[in-house]
């Protein structure tokens, strides 16, 4: 028995020594049979095997291969090649482009169509767009790249950006679109590490989203991860360190510019007051507060598997200190996807995302503070004690410093975002697709309060903990069918699918005085006071239903139709108007696949579009059309005094509301001129919400504290898109592109239910005044006020004026109506806060091993409400550019108005309104791919370094910090002290292993 296993081990050598031998390394070139361009990340596979590998920087790869065998090499974009080995230690491989196969192939929901097919707008960001910048928010890195979209950032870390698709087309409902990651919605994409992201594609149109009926209303962000593929495991390292930096920090008064200006206050308002002294130290809170952060992200993924398995994983890890001192965020992202080919006609997979995060936060006024608090006031005493406004006649303060020193509050949270799927393909045209996606998370707050004494503002007699804990979860259940076939000159793709969806939400908060801290593990409820325990709960559930279909048509490569037809029902709304179609078309004409253009020499495409589609959006306030009603901890007395417990109703529900519907006229043409080394497309757009949810004020007879909500009011967007982009490749060593994208929208509202009915909103704190109006004729949101015809300078100019209460160096209103006195009837539209004008630049070229990227974006026809020039209760600090150009005497300024900013000169006027227009570097970028002879010593594929700019310079006549100011439609614009954006010099690396 020994003996017949000796002799089966030396067979099983035998075998394994001539094979060895005939197994040779193999190296070579792959590059572009036109232009000999290498081309990068290449896949060379021995055929029958799952053995492969990807060509380097320079094209170059080297392979174990049989010396009879044969090299299967690919490339998105051309022919596949196969390479017979014929014992050759050298094989470059020469790849001949494939029309067909360059095609731009963008996601279209529940699919994927080549871009030459697409009837609606869509526009796509690739990876590489993405990972060439230095943003933790997949959504910043948009910014500036897609026409028609308006992206406005905070500078917080770990905050979500605003986004908005084609203006607002809601007032009071959501106007956020709906994010799709990997078939799974979704609220946001704080939790994705942009490195894990294939592409992006933003459905803009009425007739791409209407797939998506449900929330479609506001468009639809599709991303889509990266995903595995077959060969030799591929590893990359991605990450960056660097610093952050304040940029355009506005500059405030001194303290003897500050005194200057309160004396002056001071002896407006009685010739007799005693003066603040002069001389005094000064401190520069900005300096104070903010600091040179610094910022570190690292990414590290593995791709790989054979032709029946393949894989992606990753892990990444980012901090960012935030420019307030104290400030920092924490992340922790994971991801690991997984398709398996089970059979000929059976796929299954799955893709999963974790997210972790911490947060140190710190007080949301606190930039408010820096802002108005007296240059006067020292940090720290003589005696080490936080300075104090108390010692100062200038009012009540708070001492920034102590503020963030005190502040101690942390954030955390955690997320799962994924799902499963079956794809089985029969009948040789049909396949059947269901998946199950989930979104879980889990956030969590605790703020302690100590008892403390600070300063005479900033002090607790008892200490307090808060906590608070939100739980979401969302799952979706969708399956589809699609029959795809070609017959003759006939393209013909239909798809059928349902789909469900649940979504739950509840948040627990409580709060206990007297509680000891000594550590974190101290920070416990039931360690506190008992009878100052204080517990509140709140959720809601809310579920969809929706069948959808769509056809995708295609008659002699040119003719193009898309149909779409999506029946959704959502519990949002009172049963009886739960159900509602969204239907769409598109029409596409590929003009230059006719006859007749075949011998002109102006276009390489013609393409042109038309789409008209109907979305809807369930994204409105909660249970408004049930009764809510007030319960009181008190009494209502009736008959002879006799007390009865009692409720009243605090507003009226709308017991027939139904959805705001959106419909969408879309006109669009796609040109490729000089060998399509340059393209143009243009897009005219006609959006209208009708039946928008709208809020209106009660009779007052009816006793209502609340309003009236319901569909009462209709809105447009109308506006035009163009993008531009050149691509040259003018040598082996060098190649350049230059892009432009332009958008204008204007806003509107068309109709009010009620006869000139407004909404008014936009509350500032002091004065409770509304200083944004919604009304027939004028933009959502548009600023409401006085207009300033000048400022008084004698008291013989405010004798018979309108305004006799006036004194020197206030401001002089319009009389617009004539009647001889300012009051409510004289105020008129006096900015708007919707962006006119959105546009990029993107630009880049490669030269040798370098490689240079410039994005500039910008905003124009806008206009911020400066909000912190406005609120003032007393002696209030100014900036150096009120200082410099103030009223201080007959004559000094006609526009400014004197130090005295109290009572009517706090009125919202136009003076308050600036332009919001800048342009932005938002990003730039050198990088150097280490030669071949370095990469291969390192046994590495290719290592790229870089240098990164991010948000270094920005142009904008704005007194604010920063001139992206979002907010909710009604209420946008208006500044309050926003967290700025900051600038990042980072340096990074990319290998390839």
């Amino acid at each position: 028995m020994n003996k017949i296993f000796l002799l089966f081990i030396m067979c099983l050598l035998t075998v394994h020594g001539a094979l060895a031998q005939n197994t040779i390394s193999v190296q070579g070139k792959v590059t572009d049979a036109s232009t000999g361009q290498p081309l990068i990340g290449a896949g060379v596979v021995v055929q029958g095997t799952s053995t492969g590998t990807q060509t380097d920087v320079n094209g170059s790869y080297t392979i174990n291969a049989p010396a009879d065998g044969t090299l299967v090499v690919s490339y998105l974009g051309y022919t596949d090649k196969q390479v017979p080995v014929n014992n050759q230690t050298t094989v470059d491989v020469q790849l001949e482009s494939d029309a067909e196969a360059l095609q731009e192939v963008v996601v279209t929901g529940y699919g994927t169509q080549e871009k030459r097919d697409v009837t609606g707008s869509i526009a796509s960001v690739k990876s590489e767009e993405l990972v060439k910048q230095a943003s933790q928010n997949p959504v910043s890195s948009l910014q500036g790249k897609v026409a028609g979209v308006t992206i406005t950032n905070s500078g917080a870390p770990g905050a979500s950006p605003q986004i908005r698709i084609r203006g607002a087309g809601s007032a009071v409902g959501g106007t956020d679109p709906l994010y799709v990651v990997d078939g799974t919605f979704v609220d946001d994409l704080s939790f994705l590490n942009p490195a894990d992201i294939e592409s992006i594609e933003i459905l803009k149109d009425a007739s791409s989203a209407a797939i998506y009926g449900i929330r479609a209303a506001n468009g639809v962000v599709l991303v889509t991860t990266k995903r595995g593929r077959s060969g030799e495991a591929t590893v990359n390292y991605n990450g960056f360190v660097g610093v952050q930096r304040v940029t355009n920090q506005l500059e405030m008064a001194n303290a003897q510019e500050y005194t200057t200006l309160v004396n002056e206050k001071l002896l407006l308002e009685n010739p007799d007051a005693t003066l603040i002294p002069t001389g005094l130290p000064s401190t520069d809170w900005y300096d104070q507060v903010l600091r040179t952060a610094m910022i570190h992200n690292h990414q590290i993924s593995a791709t790989g598997g054979t032709d029946n398995i393949t894989y992606s994983l990753s892990a990444g890890y980012l901090n960012q200190e935030g420019i307030v001192e104290g400030n920092e965020y924490e992340r922790i992202t994971a991801r690991l996807q997984t398709d398996v080919k089970v059979s000929e006609h059976v796929k299954v997979g799955y893709n999963g995302i974790f997210y972790n995060y911490k947060s140190e936060d710190v007080p949301g006024d606190i930039f408010y503070q820096a802002y108005v608090a007296p240059p006067i006031i020292p940090v720290f005493k003589a005696n080490g004690n936080y300075g104090d406004p108390v010692d100062y006649p200038v009012g009540n303060f708070a001492n920034p410093q102590a503020s963030l020193d005190w502040f101690n509050q942390k954030s955390n949270g955690q997320r799962l975002t994924g799902n499963v799927f079956g794809e089985v393909n029969f009948l040789n045209d049909f396949t059947f697709r269901t998946s199950l996606g989930l979104d879980y998370g889990i956030n969590e707050y605790r703020n302690y309060v100590s008892q403390d004494s600070l300063t005479t503002v900033q002090r607790s007699p008892v200490s307090r903990l808060t906590k608070q804990r939100s739980k979401s979860t969302l799952w979706l259940w969708e399956n589809t069918v699609t029959y795809d076939k070609t017959f003759g000159d006939h393209d013909l793709t239909v798809l059928l699918g349902t789909s469900a969806q649940e979504k739950k939400r509840n948040s627990l908060a409580g709060s206990v005085n007297d509680v000891d801290y000594n550590s974190e593990a101290d920070l416990y409820l039931d360690l506190g006071d008992l009878e100052t325990y204080n517990i509140s709960e709140d959720g809601d559930r809310g579920t969809v239903a929706s069948y959808f279909g769509r056809v995708n048509y295609d008659y002699l490569d040119r003719y193009l139709l898309t149909a779409t037809l999506r029946y959704d029902a959502s519990s949002n709304f009172p049963r009886g108007e739960r159900w509602e179609y969204f239907p769409s078309v598109g029409l596409g004409w590929r003009v230059t696949e006719e006859s007749f253009m075949q011998n002109q020499s102006i276009f390489d495409n013609l393409k042109l579009r038309a789409s008209w589609g109907r979305l809807g959006n369930d994204q409105i306030p909660r249970n408004i059309y049930r009764s809510q009603v007030n319960r009181p901890d008190r009494f209502a007395a009736f008959y002879g005094g006799v007390p009865y417990s009692g409720a009243s109703y605090t507003a009226t529900p709308a017991y027939t509301l139904f959805w705001e519907i959106v419909e969408e006229v879309d006109l669009g043409a796609e040109m490729g001129f000089l060998n399509n080394r340059l393209t143009v497309e243009a897009d005219w757009y006609n959006k209208q919400t009708k039946d928008a949810i709208f809020s209106l004020t009660p009779l007052g007879f009816l006793g209502l504290s609340g309003s009236l909500q319901g569909n009462y009011a209709s809105f447009r967007n109308r506006g035009l898109e163009f993008i531009a982009n050149w691509t040259d490749d003018v040598s082996d060593n060098f190649s350049y592109n230059i892009g432009f994208n332009l958008s204008r929208n204007t806003n509107e509202v068309t109709d009010i239910e009620s006869e000139n009915a407004a909404l008014y909103n936009g509350n500032l704190p002091l004065g409770g005044y509304q200083i944004s109006i919604t009304r027939v004729g004028d933009p959502i949101g548009s600023f409401y006020g006085y207009e300033v015809a000048g400022i008084f300078q004698t008291e013989q100019e405010i004798e018979g004026s309108p305004q006799p209460a006036a004194k020197p160096g206030d401001f002089r209103y319009r009389d617009l109506n004539g009647d001889g006195v300012i009051t409510d009837l004289d105020k008129t539209i006096i900015g708007n806060p919707n962006p006119g004008f959105i546009y990029g630049i993107n630009t880049g070229f490669t030269f040798g091993n370098f490689d240079f990227k410039l994005d500039i974006q910008g905003v124009a026809d806008v206009d911020i409400y400066n909000g912190n020039r406005n609120v003032r209760y007393g002696n209030e600090n100014y900036d150096k550019d009120f200082f410099d150009n103030r009223w201080n005497g007959p004559g000094t300024s006609n526009s400014y108005p004197s130090a005295k900013l109290t009572g009517r000169n706090l009125d919202p006027s136009d003076y308050y309104v600036e332009s919001g227009a800048y342009v932005r570097i938002r990003n730039l970028q050198l990088g150097y791919n280490l030669p071949e002879s370095v990469v291969n010593t390192l046994k590495m594929r290719n290592l790229r370094v870089y240098v990164n700019a991010q948000n270094p310079v920005t142009w904008f006549n704005y007194n604010g910090f920063s001139p992206e100011v979002g907010g909710p439609p009604v209420s946008q614009g208006i500044d309050r002290n926003v967290y700025p954006l900051s600038a990042t010099y980072n340096f990074g690396v990319n290998a390839t292993f």
